[in-house]
């Protein structure tokens, strides 16, 4: 009998599910559009679903220890979903109760971001590291904070929202309600928004120029950069620029070890990790310069809001 827990990864465009043995394999994986279900429940529902069809698959016997869930706004407290401003369904979702009307093992709900930072500490880069920072840029941008080997979840549960602290105070509208907050400059949309300001406030020669909005991804924009092209160079200076200063702030109150960064745009190593640590050192007091490293998260290429989710169970 092989001991598995389940790994789910909730977020604003795809939720991916893994089974998940003690040696961090991910056995079986599965996913769907979080966008195709308005209604919570049968969202749920669907997800049970697609748990069950990768457990029936597994061609051995299993004894299923629990399910972890990362997701955006994840209460770990409380097991639910509060006010996650990029997901279709609004207001206080029980979701752990919802899980619980289909499976009998327990379940675990935290925020994606603190998933990721599991993940890298029990099986990445963060291994035997005991303050550090997990910066995720997707669709928004989060976080997860280790401060003496413990995630920080504060009072209520939600403590290390790095991506909506004020980057640009009146700046640009977040789906959170306010203006200016760091993820609307650092993350996959957030570099897209730069490009489009950009295109409208300079003369710079690019050819974006010729892309339609709803066309153009933060992957087209590195392979832009990558040919030379000014524009798409400017707006990956400018989203560092205001990353490096974010984690500067984020350097005086906990003293990390490493900021790992994980998600699509990390795949941009020369122009995410080192800009982001060129400008950090810039906006750092000199009591923690050259003391804090950058790095790509060590899992890149798996899933590690997966793994992150399934060690939740243990």
């Amino acid at each position: 009998m092989t001991n598995v827990s389940v790994g789910i990864d909730i977020g604003g465009t795809n939720t991916v599910m893994g089974v998940v043995n003690a040696q961090a394999e991910i056995l079986a994986e599965s996913s769907f559009p979080t966008a195709k279900y308005n209604d919570f429940e049968q969202y749920v529902s669907a997800m049970a679903e697609s748990i069950k069809n990768m457990l029936k698959n597994l061609s051995f016997e299993y004894n299923l220890q629990g399910i972890g869930v990362g997701v955006p706004n994840g209460n770990y407290y409380e097991g639910t979903i509060e006010q996650a401003p990029n997901l279709p369904w609004k207001g206080k979702l029980k979701l752990a109760d919802e899980l619980l009307k289909h499976f009998d093992c327990k379940v675990v709900v935290t925020n994606d971001a603190k998933a990721a930072a599991i993940g890298e500490m029990v099986y990445g880069g963060a291994k035997g590291m005991k303050n550090f920072a997990m910066v995720t840029l997707g669709t928004g941008l989060g976080s997860g904070i280790v401060v003496n080997g413990q995630i920080v979840y504060g009072h209520d549960g939600f403590a290390g929202e790095l991506g909506h602290t004020l980057a640009v105070p009146g700046g640009r509208v977040c789906n959170c309600g306010r203006k200016g907050c760091l993820e609307t400059y650092v993350s996959a949309t957030g570099i897209k928004r730069t490009v489009y300001e950009l295109l409208c406030t300079t003369n710079l020669p690019s050819k974006m120029r010729d892309v339609p909005f709803n066309k153009l991804t933060s992957k087209d924009i590195y392979d832009y950069a990558m040919e030379g092209d000014q524009l798409a160079l400017k707006a990956f200076d400018i989203t560092t620029d205001i990353l490096g200063r974010k984690i500067a702030d984020l350097a005086t109150i906990i003293s990390p070890e490493a900021v790992f960064i994980f998600g699509g745009l990390a795949n941009a190593k020369e122009l995410i990790i080192d800009n982001t640590k060129k400008y950090l050192e810039q906006y750092l007091l000199p009591i923690y310069r050259n003391k804090i490293k950058v790095l790509p998260s060590a899992l890149l290429g798996t899933n590690i809001a997966v793994l992150g989710a399934s060690a939740l169970v243990a």
